[in-house]
C-alpha cells in the first residue's frame, strides 16, 4: 500500500490551527448556525479539506439534538470554497465499526 505524502504549504499559508478557525466561522456564516466542534482537518494539494459539526435542531435532553456533518474545503489562505452535508445523527448516537 503506497503512502500518501501530505500536501506542502507555501510560506505565508495558515496552519491548520487557523483554516480551523476560518472553517469553523465560514460555515456558520452560511448556514446561520454555530458550529459545534471540528472533527478533522487535513492539508491537500489545493488547501484544505475539514469535517465540522454543526447543531441542526436542538432537543431535550442534549443527546437527542439532531447534528449535522459538513465536509468543508478551503483553498490555500483558507477561504471556503465549497460545503456539504455528509451525515445527520443524533448527538448521542455512538459510531459503530463495520457499518
Amino acid at each position: 500500500m503506497a503512502t500518501q505524502r501530505p500536501a506542502r504549504r507555501r510560506r505565508g499559508a495558515p496552519g491548520a490551527a487557523a483554516v480551523l478557525r476560518a472553517a469553523a466561522q465560514q460555515l456558520a456564516e452560511l448556514l446561520g448556525r454555530p458550529p459545534d466542534s471540528v472533527s478533522s482537518v487535513k492539508p491537500t494539494e489545493d488547501g484544505w479539506e475539514a469535517v465540522v459539526e454543526v447543531v441542526e435542531l436542538e432537543r431535550i435532553p442534549d443527546t437527542t439534538s439532531v447534528m449535522g456533518s459538513y465536509t468543508v474545503l478551503l483553498d490555500e489562505d483558507g477561504e471556503l470554497i465549497s460545503y456539504e452535508r455528509t451525515r445527520r445523527y443524533s448527538r448521542g448516537m455512538v459510531d459503530r465499526r463495520g457499518r
